[in-house]
């Protein structure tokens, strides 16, 4: 049984009771900016063990009869066909993933906002196929001087010439696909022309990460580093809560830069002070309130911030990202004094790969048992270390063979005969599925089928950069899978 580190309950019932508390204290509308991922939020179920991927939505939940979804998506964005690395869709089709989303769980989803628009072609067409839809979509442009300029942003010129989101209920969700969309801008629009409105609103910020109330070298807070090193983001004492009040509270640095400007902002709308004193006081989050092992959450930020870099270095081999993030994250691995010997599934597919001069894989169990796997003429690597890590669950002999031949063959001859590949060995999802035919008749297999949801959270390596068809059936298992920075072979081109 996974050990848990994170009181997923306690979260919710805290979280919701704090967010009903920031409604009150304004009196009216409360405009929430979710930072991070809404939904299916891996990183913190990583980081903080218990923490259910789920958990904004299942507490968003407790409020959804005072709640209103806006999603917001940078038309430049939808422009550029930009794609979310965790799930492979373009923005525009991920707009559409979480109205249904939402909607599937009974979340109200009131409109779509494009910021940065200026009648871009893809983003009207965007745009005119969510109308289709039946869904309500404004348009915001660039505002000249933003953020600098507080008097022509604060204006009929700046924030008065974006379009008004009608809304109808008191907690305001503001959500996007990624980074850069423009929530905030959004937030503090909508401030200005409910002021103009004479309706009264506030803002607040929900950002899980990093967690003000844990030091600012905390592991969980450098594996936050680590998610975000491609965004320049960098943990900071906040500066206006330590003058304000005389405590240290962790923040990151683009909170803290704007936050002059975002409390002039706040003044100009009110014509009063602003409600805040500090970026720290804008969050709304309680997580490290909730942590209940704190030597666990350690160990899996540490295996977090060890994932990231070797993430790191194979999309610097794929030709996906710039040097300078593999020398930001090498710098937190030293920082944390961290190397791969700290994750032990790397040595031992290295090892494995040595010894047969073939690529290899190896597994952590939730016992602590590796399991490896090596590449052979019928099973990639990863598809051997799979049969063999059931196998080790469901206590089957080492010796006995799962998938009979007379599953593989036909396989095999689909692949090479009618498909054309080279490569007759079978990937992991091919593997799994000749695992479910032969579980049909075979009790060992049925027995290895059954135990694969126990693979979940499992850490595992490979010595060399794995498919993308591998890559995707490791993140539907929920196995944490990280590969050394090298191609099986020597070309130029690898599919």
């Amino acid at each position: 049984m996974k050990k848990l580190a994170f009181d997923n309950n306690k979260y919710l019932k805290l979280q919701s009771q704090y967010i009903a508390e920031r409604i009150e204290q304004f009196g009216g509308k409360l405009y929430l900016e979710f930072g991070g991922k809404l939904f299916d939020d891996y990183h913190a179920a990583r980081v903080l063990p218990g923490f259910e991927p789920d958990s904004k939505l299942q507490m968003l939940l407790k409020l959804k009869d005072k709640a209103e979804i806006i999603i917001i998506v940078n038309a430049d964005d939808i422009e550029k066909n930009k794609v979310r690395g965790d799930l492979g869709i373009t923005y525009d089709l991920d707009v559409l993933r979480l109205i249904d989303c939402f909607k599937e769980i009974g979340l109200y989803v009131g409109s779509v906002v494009l910021t940065r628009y200026t009648n871009q072609v893809a983003a009207n067409l965007f745009k005119n196929h969510l109308e289709n839809l039946g869904v309500s979509v404004y348009t915001h442009g660039s505002i000249e001087g933003y953020p600098s300029n507080i008097a022509h942003i604060v204006s009929d010129e700046g924030f008065g010439k974006n379009a008004y989101i009608e809304t109808t209920r008191e907690l305001l969700i503001i959500t996007a696909p990624g980074p850069g969309s423009g929530k905030m801008a959004t937030c503090l629009s909508q401030l200005y022309h409910d002021s103009k409105h004479g309706i009264k609103s506030g803002y607040a910020k929900f950002e899980t990460f990093p967690i003000w109330n844990l030091p600012l070298k905390h592991p969980i807070n450098l594996a936050y580093e680590a998610a975000t090193a491609d965004l320049d983001d960098v943990n900071m004492i906040d500066p206006f809560h330590l003058e304000a009040y005389g405590k240290t509270a962790v923040n990151y640095n683009r909170d803290v830069e704007v936050f002059p400007i975002l409390s002039a902002i706040f003044k100009e709308i009110t014509g009063g002070e602003s409600p805040y004193k500090s970026p720290t006081d804008m969050s709304v989050n309680v997580a490290g309130n909730c942590i209940i092992d704190n030597d666990l959450c350690i160990y899996a930020s540490n295996q977090e911030i060890i994932r990231r870099y070797y993430t790191a270095l194979c999309d610097k081999k794929k030709g996906l990202i710039e040097n300078n993030i593999v020398i930001k994250l090498e710098f937190l691995m030293k920082q944390s004094g961290l190397s791969k010997i700290d994750r032990p599934v790397i040595s031992a597919a290295c090892n494995k790969m040595k010894e047969y001069s073939e690529p290899a894989s190896a597994i952590m169990l939730q016992n602590g048992k590796i399991v490896t796997g090596r590449t052979t003429e019928l099973l990639g690597s990863s598809s051997a270390m799979l049969l063999n890590a059931v196998k080790e669950l469901a206590g089957i002999d080492d010796s006995i063979h799962l998938i009979p031949p007379n599953v593989f063959e036909p396989i095999q001859q689909l692949k090479t005969e009618s498909l054309g590949s080279k490569n007759p060995r079978l990937h992991t999802d091919e593997t799994l599925i000749a695992l479910s035919i032969a579980a049909a008749t075979d009790d060992n297999a049925k027995k290895a089928m059954a135990c694969l949801s126990e693979l979940k959270d499992c850490e595992a390596h490979t010595s060399v950069i794995i498919s993308q068809v591998d890559e995707n059936i490791f993140k539907k298992l929920g196995i944490n899978m990280t590969c050394e920075p090298q191609y099986q072979t020597d070309a130029f081109f690898h599919q």
